[in-house]
């Protein structure tokens, strides 16, 4: 393997963690009883989505909120909750994310 794929590889698995837990503290916050499986298959999912949609139409703000709502369906439907919910949990959950982002140092990497 290759240093680049390597790194590529590592740096996918972090912040698979990282968002799995910040998936999984969000929803138990909100009362789910789900464990962290979901929170993995919710994690997984999302960038898978968020893959596809920037391999598909390209970056961009209107790609990254199609794909939040694509994903925000997914979490409705991986945790069995209302929109209403799905949507508040999703907007956490970014929040969440965006905080720890500015707290965690930069991984190097290609993405």
């Amino acid at each position: 393997m290759t240093n680049d794929l390597m790194s590529a590889i590592i740096y996918f698995l972090i912040a698979l963690i990282i968002s799995t837990i910040i998936i999984y503290v969000v929803t138990k916050a909100f009362g789910e009883k789900e464990g962290i499986g979901t929170a993995i298959m919710a994690a997984l999912t999302g960038a898978i989505i968020y893959a596809l949609a920037s391999f598909f139409l390209g970056e961009g703000m209107i790609v990254a909120i199609l794909a939040g709502i694509v994903w925000t369906i997914a979490i409705a439907s991986l945790y069995n909750m209302g929109w209403l919910k799905a949507i508040i949990t999703a907007v956490v959950v970014w929040i969440v994310a965006l905080l720890v982002g500015m707290i965690l140092p930069t991984l190097g990497g290609p993405f």
